[in-house]
């Protein structure tokens, strides 16, 4: 499923609309004793234009965050001669683990051993180690994507052996509309959680956690990245189909 083509800012509002996003995100990790350097903003630019991508490059933006192939992979190849990092932040489905392993940098939604081994071997030699998330279904949600906690440290020592993946840390989505003292547990959870894992020898650097409604909850629970469309883009129109 692709999403329709969204109505992309000028680049003045664009400009405008980072500046306060990294001042925001600037106050948050300075309000939980981190700098804001510590935490790497992704711009989540599916459903916008190479062009959309060129121009918050040119504010200093590198990392990106894709969810639809089919989308993704023209928008990757128009803008080769840029220094972009692409995240791949959508739910990998085993029959399109190859190109998501020659196009992106990182993974954050592995959920799944069968894909994590595919990813793996369909990385290409010349390319540094794929760099991947575990994605945590912290709230138990029927349907959703991402591992149980209780089944995260035996994925996570299979995915470490695997030679052409690099397991960073863990990721979440929440479910929405529940309040900022929810999410800050929730996400408190998946800090607890890989915090244990780094005890259990399972070296892990990343929290991706966050998106444009919570990423300052988030950030207070050690968010090292945040993906953020909406604040940065603007609102999303209906989805549809390409």
């Amino acid at each position: 499923m692709l999403i329709g083509p969204q109505n992309s800012p000028p680049a003045s509002t664009l400009a405008e609309n980072l500046r306060a996003l990294q001042q925001e995100i600037s106050a948050c990790a300075r309000g939980s004793g981190r700098s804001e350097q510590s935490i790497t903003l992704i711009a989540v630019s599916k459903g916008h234009p190479a062009q959309t991508v060129r121009a918050a490059a040119a504010l200093g933006l590198r990392d990106f965050g894709e969810s639809y192939l089919q989308e993704a992979l023209p928008k990757i190849e128009s803008l080769a001669e840029l220094p972009l990092y692409w995240h791949f932040i959508g739910r990998v489905q085993s029959n399109k683990t190859r190109p998501i392993a020659e196009h992106f940098a990182w993974v954050h939604g592995v959920d799944r051993l069968q894909v994590a081994e595919r990813l793996s071997a369909q990385r290409p030699h010349y390319a540094p180690p794929l760099q991947v998330c575990l994605q945590v279904n912290m709230e138990g949600e029927a349907g959703k994507a991402g591992v149980a906690p209780d089944a995260v440290e035996s994925l996570a020592r299979r995915v470490q052996s695997l030679p052409r993946l690099q397991l960073r840390g863990l990721m979440s989505i929440l479910p929405e509309g529940r309040g900022s003292q929810a999410d800050r547990r929730s996400f408190a959870a998946v800090g607890a959680l890989a915090q244990r894992l780094r005890s259990l020898g399972i070296a892990l650097d990343t929290l991706s956690m966050g998106m444009s409604a919570d990423f300052r909850e988030a950030i207070a629970e050690g968010a090292t990245m945040v993906r953020i469309g909406t604040a940065l883009f603007g609102p999303r129109e209906s989805a549809g189909r390409l």
